[in-house]
């Protein structure tokens, strides 16, 4: 365990110098929730039947929750650019445990997640949302967010491992982006068809959403009439989802790294 940790937070101190030569991307990662975040609270707020501060109140939790899943993102392509560069053959020919590199890589991520969660929630809290249940509330709606990033991440590293070059990774990722639109992170579930509103409360996206709303005492984070499970246990939904992901993704993530690209 003591070399695992050790060998891991090598990994994760060499992820963090990489994120930090590369200022392009960690700028796009800060701006891009902050400019959703103003163009759905206000242009779409408008829009809604939801009043414009409900409706900010609303957004802030879910687009957090869309941050947390853009670790599917994010470590799909950082997996996919260090397999492709000869990088992971590199790590495979050291003295270290197989799961250091996964795990260093998927941790960096989380420390890079929340700090950028932070511009986020000033801009939130700018825009009138507000935490009303507290410091035990933020804390408990942080936890969940990084749970989600952290298993997400995983997802992301064992399809980039799978991936046939870093093209296809990233054009495979950017595909994800389409994930929150079928989720309550932008728009409550209820006025939905039937069919789609099913899919959109057992994504694990809206449990998260959900669940940081309730944490924080916001709109949105009761449950509705008739919700499925997830959607009407939202904390405990987050919280399940993210630990059958870490479960499905971490092991197969790792043996994958150990067996190299076939």
């Amino acid at each position: 365990m003591s070399t695992l940790l050790q060998d891991g937070g090598a990994v994760l101190t060499r992820q963090l110098q990489k994120t930090r030569h590369a200022p392009a991307l960690l700028i796009l990662t800060q701006t891009m929730p902050i400019t959703m975040l103003l163009f759905f609270g206000y242009v779409f707020g408008s829009a809604l039947a939801m009043p414009g501060d409900r409706y900010r109140e609303f957004l802030v939790p879910g687009l957090l929750a869309a941050t947390a899943a853009n670790g599917l993102m994010t470590g799909m392509f950082t997996a996919a650019q260090d397999a492709h560069r000869g990088v992971m053959d590199r790590f495979r020919t050291l003295p270290m445990s197989r799961a250091a590199v996964p795990l260093g890589q998927t941790a960096a991520d989380l420390l890079t997640t929340a700090l950028s969660m932070v511009p986020v929630m000033l801009v939130g809290l700018a825009m009138g949302w507000r935490i009303e249940t507290g410091l035990p509330g933020a804390l408990g709606a942080l936890g969940v967010l990084l749970l989600f990033r952290f298993a997400t991440a995983w997802v992301g590293t064992y399809l980039g491992l799978l991936s046939s070059s870093e093209e296809a990774a990233g054009q495979l990722g950017s595909a994800t982006f389409v994930l929150p639109m079928l989720s309550s992170a932008y728009l409550p579930t209820a006025g939905l068809p039937g069919w789609l509103r099913t899919i959109a409360e057992w994504n694990p996206i809206s449990a998260v959403a959900t669940a940081v709303r309730a944490l924080c005492g916001n709109a949105g984070g009761e449950a509705a009439a008739g919700a499925a499970w997830p959607a009407a246990h939202p904390v405990a939904g987050a919280v399940v989802w993210s630990l059958i992901l870490l479960a499905l993704f971490a092991p197969p993530a790792t043996r994958r790294f150990a067996r190299g690209r076939e």
